[in-house]
């Protein structure tokens, strides 16, 4: 498996498969090509179905500050590509040919991104459990066993993720316009301190800065960055928890993640939500069981539940925005994961679970692949096309 590092990356919302994935490409390009003075850009699948409303276009006009930048679309080819071409006065370079695979992972047929080196030997939950039985180790020193330096990177990203919260909670007003959506974090605050229970309005700050385009983390995707980001952000502001307990909590969360991206998908254009907001559930479920110091077969068990009970949830983002019903999906998403940390606990007193972690994972990607097309973030069918009836 890859790097748990790259789980949680850092740039520009409001969807790492539509936004942080092409705004690398064109990065990774022009410092390639240096001398382009205009680009020829090919977008297929949901890159080119919802290009609008996930400000592709834009945030690859913003990685190539270049005036001349021209766009031509496929909205039959069902596979997030992403073609590139540049040219001077005298010269046309070479065109890379390159997927969005989700979470901001890219792959380029003609340059090494590095997104595809492999870090862990093992490919699923059993065999990591297998590992650590052979060594007698925990789950927490087989992490960093295999990446000595994961807890600066992810330092970063929990500073990137307090910033999120902190000015989705102080920023109010119109969202979105075509959606008439108006900023409700801020509201959601001031009402929960009347009860002390702010993860749902800290859940709604981050996807509402996310939806504005904001720096974000994603965990594992922009889609579902309110489920670990509004967790973290509690944790910390509320419980007083350090930098150093909320990093062993992600990592322990990335091991849950990284299964689920090796073995079915963390990309709602491929796996439908589940994959994006059920692995998001399945992480923070199993930190907030192995924070509530529960033993690996309960924490496994929590991250079960997350998955198991998504399953089957499309990605039918309404007009092709991160807004309905993404961030409403995200504040459920955190309050469940509470529930299957819960669960587990009880549960785990009076039966076993019937289906492992590496079952449901394969039930996802099974369920995935069953998806039509038009439920897979291409905002053709489900609620999205709801909407467009409602409004005709």
């Amino acid at each position: 498996m890859q790097a748990i590092r790259h789980l949680y990356k850092i740039g520009y919302g409001p969807s790492s498969s539509h936004t942080i994935a092409p705004y690398r490409i064109a990065q990774l390009y022009k410092k390639q090509y240096p001398s382009c003075r205009s680009y020829e850009v090919f977008l297929a699948g949901s890159l080119a179905l919802t290009a609008k409303g996930h400000g592709t276009i834009d945030i690859i006009k913003t990685a190539l500050d270049c005036p001349d930048v021209s766009f031509s679309f496929d909205k039959n080819d069902p596979e997030n590509k992403m073609y590139i071409t540049g040219k001077d006065n005298e010269k046309t370079y070479e065109t890379w040919h390159c997927l969005s695979l989700g979470g901001g992972a890219i792959h380029i047929d003609e340059y090494d991104s590095g997104d595809a080196r492999e870090v862990y030997a093992e490919e699923n939950f059993d065999q990591i459990k297998e590992y650590l039985k052979s060594k007698d180790i925990s789950l927490l020193e087989y992490v960093y066993s295999h990446e000595p330096d994961l807890k600066d990177h992810l330092k970063e990203c929990l500073k990137v993720m307090y910033e999120t919260v902190d000015k989705g909670l102080h920023t109010e007003g119109l969202l979105n316009a075509d959606l008439n959506y108006y900023r409700v974090a801020g509201k959601l605050f001031e009402k929960a301190k009347e009860k002390n229970d702010f993860l749902i309005a800290y859940s709604y700050a981050a996807c509402e800065e996310n939806a504005a385009g904001g720096m974000m983390c994603t965990a594992p995707t922009l889609g579902a960055c309110g489920i670990l980001t509004s967790l973290m952000y509690y944790l910390s502001r509320n419980e007083k928890m350090d930098d150093d307990q909320l990093c062993d909590l992600l990592s322990i969360a990335g091991v849950f993640g990284n299964c689920v991206k090796r073995n079915a998908s963390i990309a709602g254009s491929t796996g439908g939500c589940q994959a994006e907001v059920g692995t998001a559930c399945a992480m923070a479920a199993a930190a907030i069981a192995y924070l509530q110091g529960a033993d690996l077969h309960t924490i496994e068990y929590a991250a079960e539940m997350g998955i198991e009970h998504f399953l089957g949830l499309t990605c039918d983002p309404v007009l092709g925005y991160v807004i309905i019903p993404c961030i409403e999906r995200n504040a459920v998403s955190i309050l469940r994961a509470y529930d299957c940390a819960y669960l587990a606990r009880q549960l785990n007193h009076v039966k076993g679970n019937a289906i492992s972690f590496d079952s449901v994972v394969h039930a996802m990607n099974y369920t995935g692949n069953k998806l039509a097309i038009e439920l897979k973030e291409t905002s053709l069918g489900g609620l999205s096309l709801e909407y467009h009836y409602a409004k005709h």
